[in-house]
Order: C-alpha cells, then sequence, then structure tokens
C-alpha cells in the first residue's frame, strides 16, 4: 500500500517536473520575423534548413520567414518599423546607411553581384563596351549600381543607353524590343533556358566588381536592446547555410516541399548550381564581410563618405570570421592523444636512461 503511494507521488512529481521543464523552455522561446528580399526560392534554402532542422529552436528562436512582395519588395521598413527583426537586402544597404538609416550589416551571404545582364546569344553584346545605343531595362543607382558602373568602366556613359519602359519586359526580350535586360542570375536565365532561346550573361562578378549581395541586417535598435538574440540567429542562421550546401538535396526537398511549392525540382536545382558559388567562396567563410571592402564599394558606387555626414563606423555587426571553428572528433582525439603521449614519451626515454646507466655500473 505505501509502495503504491510512493509510486503514484514519483509519478504526479514526475509530471509537475515534466509540464514545469515544459513550460520553461515554451517561455524561453523569442519569437522573430524574417523578411526575405523575394519570394520562396533555393536563394534562402540556408533559413529554411535552420528552421525546419531545428537550429533556429536549439538557439531558443522561432522563426518566422517572410516573403516579399514582388511588387513592393522593400525590406528596410519592415526591420526600422519593427515588423521584422531581421531582413535580406542587396548591396543599395550601403547608401541607406550613409543616408542615416540605423541598418547594421549582419552577413553577406553571396560574395558576389547575382544581378547580370540578359542577352540573346546573337545579339552580338558580348560584353560592357557593346551597350553603345542599345536598349536596357531600367536600373536604380540606389540597388544594382554595379551593372551601370561595369558599363561606365568599360567607357559606355548611362546617357548613351536607351531605356526601356515597357510593362512586359520578358515578352519584349522575346521579341527583340529590348536588347538587354537587369536580371538575378537564377530566375530569368531559367525561362529562357525552357522557352529554347540562347542568352548570354554579361555579370558584374566577371569583370572584378565583386560587391555583396543578399545581406543578412537588422536594426541599431535590436542590437541595443538585445544583441545577444542577433548572435544567437545570425549563428544558426550560417549553421543553416552549411548544412544546405553539405546537403543539398536535402535542402532542395526542404525548399520545394515546404516553402515554394511552386517551383520545379529542375528549376531549384539550377538555382543552387548557380548560386553555389556565389556563396562558398575558397577561403571565405560563409557570410563574412570586411570593412576595406565596403569602403571600397562605397568609392566603387561613388558615394562620398566625408561631406554624407555618416560614416560606416558600426555598419558591421562583426569584423571577425563569422563562421566558429568546428573541431571534428577525430581532431579533438589527436590533440587528448597527443597530450597524454608527451608525459608518457618523457618518462621512457628517462627510464630507458636510468636503465642504460644501471647496467653500466653492474
Amino acid at each position: 500500500m505505501i509502495a503504491a503511494r510512493s509510486a503514484s507521488l514519483v509519478r504526479q512529481l514526475g509530471l509537475i517536473w515534466v509540464v514545469l521543464l515544459f513550460s520553461f523552455q515554451s517561455s524561453a522561446i523569442e519569437n522573430v520575423t524574417l523578411q526575405l528580399k523575394w519570394t520562396h526560392q533555393f536563394q534562402f534554402a540556408g533559413y529554411y534548413v535552420a528552421k525546419e532542422k531545428g537550429f533556429y529552436k536549439e538557439a531558443g528562436l522561432h522563426v518566422n520567414i517572410v516573403p516579399a512582395d514582388p511588387s513592393n519588395p522593400d525590406t528596410f521598413f519592415s526591420v526600422l518599423s519593427g515588423r521584422a527583426q531581421f531582413g535580406l537586402t542587396h548591396s543599395g544597404i550601403l547608401q541607406q546607411r550613409l543616408e542615416g538609416k540605423p541598418l547594421v550589416a549582419m552577413a553577406a551571404i553571396l560574395q558576389s553581384s547575382p544581378y547580370c545582364w540578359m542577352v540573346k546569344a546573337q545579339s552580338g553584346i558580348n560584353g560592357p563596351k557593346d551597350f553603345v545605343n542599345k536598349r536596357v531595362s531600367h536600373i536604380s543607382r540606389s540597388e544594382n549600381a554595379e551593372l551601370l558602373v561595369m558599363l561606365e568602366r568599360a567607357g559606355v556613359e548611362a546617357k548613351d543607353l536607351a531605356l526601356y519602359a515597357g510593362l512586359h519586359p520578358i515578352r519584349d526580350f522575346q521579341r527583340g524590343i529590348v536588347d538587354a535586360l537587369q536580371v538575378y542570375v537564377t530566375n530569368e536565365p531559367f525561362q529562357m533556358a525552357q522557352l529554347g532561346i540562347d542568352v548570354r550573361l554579361i555579370c558584374p562578378k566577371r569583370y572584378g566588381l565583386n560587391v555583396y549581395g543578399d545581406i543578412l541586417f537588422t536594426s541599431e535598435q535590436l542590437l541595443k536592446n538585445n544583441p545577444e538574440l542577433a548572435e544567437r540567429f545570425l549563428q544558426a542562421s550560417l549553421r543553416g547555410w552549411r548544412y544546405a550546401l553539405l546537403n543539398l538535396q536535402e535542402a532542395l526537398t526542404i525548399t520545394q516541399s515546404r516553402y515554394a511549392k511552386d517551383k520545379t525540382m529542375e528549376q531549384l536545382a539550377y538555382e543552387a548550381e548557380k548560386l553555389s558559388s556565389y556563396i562558398s567562396v575558397p577561403g571565405v567563410p560563409i557570410g563574412n564581410m570586411t570593412l576595406n571592402k565596403w569602403e571600397w564599394i562605397a568609392d566603387l558606387y561613388g558615394f562620398d563618405r566625408d561631406t554624407s555626414g555618416h560614416s560606416l563606423s558600426g555598419f558591421l555587426l562583426y569584423s571577425r570570421p563569422l563562421d566558429k571553428p568546428v573541431w571534428s572528433w577525430m581532431l579533438i582525439a589527436a590533440v587528448v592523444l597527443t597530450i597524454v603521449s608527451i608525459p608518457m614519451y618523457i618518462y621512457l626515454i628517462f627510464f630507458k636512461q636510468r636503465k642504460y646507466k644501471l647496467m653500466r655500473r653492474q
């Protein structure tokens, strides 16, 4: 009887402990929103993986991933207004910062610009110098200025370009009404391939204009109020990207089955193949940025940092490499074995020398 009561009491206490633990864990989870810069696609696979594999949860986060409105993909307002804690954007964040917007860059997922000019293979446009008197899609210096800078470096001024202002750029490109379109390296070129139209991409990356792309950012206000939250989100996101690149098939499956349901696996695989070289660069940790390169980008875009009244001090979350070193169990075992072996080795040498001296005496 007493034993049965004791067992019942133990079960009740155990149940209470589980409930309290669950309540504590639930209250410890923080809800945050990540505002994407476009609709769901492999371009954001690292964040999907971080969520679906539980990396965010392990960091104490519940992340709501929100796609952009294609008609108005402004992520700056979402973060500054507090609707989202984190956002993704292009290198235009630099101009926003120099204009006084309290934005902080956390990581650059793409080490080079993914924006290119797309021309037809038979157009005769083989490089930037061939754009003179060609009709091109409109482009803003505040967003993807590297496309214009690439042309200007080849001696082609903006005034020498005829701007296309139609409502159906893809259709008019097919019909030859517009000669060159500003495109994202993974999207419109895939559409042309599906239609059997041979195209050529003229990209800043090829001409040494490696400006950062897909920048993860937040606000100064969030960093002031909760810097540890930003650190947890950043590290979990980078972990998601590392996992995605090492497990592409799984990342593709997660992306299509739970997010980009309107895209085919072929389309997502094409995107993954094209973007991998932009994300994973030999010798560069995923997401890494340097202040020196951002200053170079400011000069490249022609931003006057002296007269703007705003410096780049505080613009980067970190100046150190973003990827934390990961030690494998084999490396750890080797270090431990080395530490253990050194005193044993010294002891054996000492023992042999002592034995040798005793033998000589005898």
